[in-house]
């Protein structure tokens, strides 16, 4: 934590240094704010006239001129009336002003070399002695609304990099440059996996045949794992009620991120945006003695949220979304073995990806309890069996006190893709809230009834967004089991064909997913198509392999020969084990 604060101060002070270079080289502009954020730093500004990605370079020079003075940050508290004078021609800064006065709170200025700025301050105590002239980098030049409304002026926002080092700058700028190659917006496209219209709508992908096969692939891989566990399928409806969200807490808490219907009867409809409360009413359904539970319901299912236009990502962020979601309703004693089962099919089901996987303890937020559904000891309970379960399974876990979901503390599940990059993932929540909600309980041994707990547990979470993280761990290059296209077959003239159409039908009836690319173009053409879209085995057949019957079979990495019911042999084994 204090490695973290060091590293927001120094990304904080460096938007400040950013400020000052440009009020120096572009005298009228206006500055307005510039906060650290992830991978930096950025500062937004009005100039009279634009600047480009091209400006950068002289601006950066500014930056690390100006740091040789940059001793010490002094603070001073003013006046409104101080402040807004001092600010008299810059509105923005006046509008952030008025802003602190009407909460009563103090409007201070901090100074550092010949710049003075508006701040609450976390800076550098010695910027030219702890920030490395190496170790920042301006990045690129945007356009960003101001206080992102698109009612309000757009202004130039300038981002830089900046880490506690040089080598870690030159790894983010190496890994993020991997990761643009390995953009799941432009692979999907190149690999024909899913696709965005205009007409449909911001946010709503479109998946085509080929996509759809691996969402079913990996859906079905995910069913496969729970069934072993004793759960049931269960269907619901897309809308809901307002009443079904007022009960469990969701409406006060997401009504401004839900799609809303107005029926003709005046009754107010939400889309829903996530699965429990609806799973809920399907326990509620009749009464249940301790000897039936656990009962364990699985939904994989689509959720839709308002999210704003600015928001929407590729995949990674969207307005409709499937969940392979699933709610287990039991006891509280019951509860670890339970979870004890979730955990299983997620180290089993990320394992066959690769994915190397760390273990965050989403906790309540001690300093604000008011955020959280349901009483202290129900927490105290929740949060207990989890940090037992990870305890117990001798995992390296950290916990993150105010990540629990409002409602339920969570196992998180962060997973490293092979670009290092870090991902959560799956999910588990133990929930005491929702169950009080809905009066869900069961009958005990005595004939009374008994308050039930439930588990939250989803292993993909969105499949769209597991899908984005795959595709860039993958590079596309997905493992056979999961490939929409596992074998192509290159006939090398049209001579070839018919032995080429024997060995696809042969695959073919095995459940072999194999394309026969006999089409009247090149060869070189045909195998480079079936490379291009990443296929991991392309047969090429000629004179050679059709007096031989042996397969010339190559691999992403080295090439084979085989015959046909070998090759056959392997694939099923690649496959079955997901290799």
């Amino acid at each position: 934590m204090e490695n973290n604060n060091k590293l927001q101060n120094m990304r904080h002070t460096l938007a400040h240094l950013l400020a000052s270079a440009i009020l120096e080289l572009y005298p009228d502009t206006k500055n307005t704010i510039g906060p650290a954020i992830d991978d930096g730093f950025y500062y937004d500004f009005e100039f009279s006239s634009p600047i480009s990605d091209k400006d950068l370079p002289k601006i950066e020079k500014k930056m690390r001129e100006n740091l040789k003075s940059w001793k010490e940050f002094t603070s001073e508290e003013k006046s409104a009336n101080e402040a807004k004078e001092y600010f008299g021609n810059n509105e923005y800064k006046v509008e952030l002003i008025n802003e602190i006065e009407e909460k009563g709170e103090k409007i201070t200025f901090y100074t550092c070399g010949k710049f003075t700025d508006l701040c609450r301050g976390g800076h550098s105590e010695n910027p030219k002695e702890e920030i490395s002239s190496d170790s920042f980098k301006l990045d690129r030049v945007a356009g960003a609304y101001w206080r992102g409304d698109e009612k309000n002026k757009m202004l130039t926002r300038i981002y830089g990099l900046a880490f506690n080092t040089k080598e870690e700058l030159d790894i983010f700028i190496n890994q993020r440059e991997e990761a643009r190659k390995r953009d799941h917006k432009k692979l999907g496209k190149d690999l024909d996996l899913f696709t965005f219209s205009e007409l449909v709508g911001s946010g709503l992908p479109l998946w085509t045949p080929k996509g759809t096969m691996m969402r079913i692939l990996l859906d079905d891989f995910v069913w496969s794992l729970r069934e072993k566990h004793g759960y049931q399928k269960v269907e619901i409806p897309h809308i809901t009620k307002k009443d079904l969200y007022e009960t469990s807490g969701h409406w006060d808490k997401y009504k401004d991120d839900l799609f809303r219907i107005t029926t003709r009867e005046e009754h107010e409809f939400a889309m829903k945006p996530m699965n429990c409360p609806h799973h809920t009413q399907i326990y509620a359904r009749k009464a249940w003695s301790y000897k039936e539970l656990p009962q364990r319901y699985a939904n994989t299912t689509m959720c839709y949220r308002d999210e704003q236009s600015g928001e929407l990502a590729g995949l990674s962020r969207v307005r409709a979304f499937a969940q392979d979601d699933a709610h287990v309703f039991c006891r509280i004693s019951q509860a670890k073995e339970e979870i004890q089962k979730i955990w299983e099919i997620v180290h089993t089901f990320y394992g066959a990806f690769g994915l190397k996987l760390k273990l965050r303890l989403s906790l309540r937020d001690p300093e604000h309890p008011e955020k959280y559904l349901g009483d202290k000891e129900h927490w105290d309970k929740a949060e207990k069996v989890l940090k037992e379960i990870a305890q117990e399974n001798k995992t390296e876990y950290f916990e993150a006190p105010g990540e629990a979901a409002f409602y339920a503390p969570k196992l998180d599940f962060m997973a490293e893709d092979s670009i290092g990059r870090e991902w959560q993932v799956a999910t588990i929540q133990l929930d005491v809230n929702m169950p009080n909600r809905f009066d869900l309980t069961c009958t005990n041994e005595k004939g009374e009834r008994e308050r039930i707990v439930m588990v939250h547990a989803a292993i993909m979470g969105s499949i769209e967004r597991f899908m984005s993280i795959i595709i860039e761990h993958f590079a596309g290059a997905f493992p056979t089991w999961l490939s929409p296209v596992q074998v192509a077959i290159v006939p090398v003239r049209e001579n070839h064909s018919e032995e080429a159409k024997k060995i696809y039908d042969m695959l073919k009836e095995n459940n072999i997913r194999v394309e026969l690319a006999d089409s009247d173009e090149s060869l070189g053409k045909r195998i480079n198509h079936a490379k291009s879209q990443k296929v991991p085995y392309v047969i090429v057949l000629g004179d050679k392999e059709v007096e031989s019957k042996m397969l010339t079979i190559e691999g992403r990495e080295s090439k084979t020969e085989m015959n046909a019911l070998d090759f056959l042999a392997k694939l099923k084994e690649e496959i079955q084990n997901k290799k």
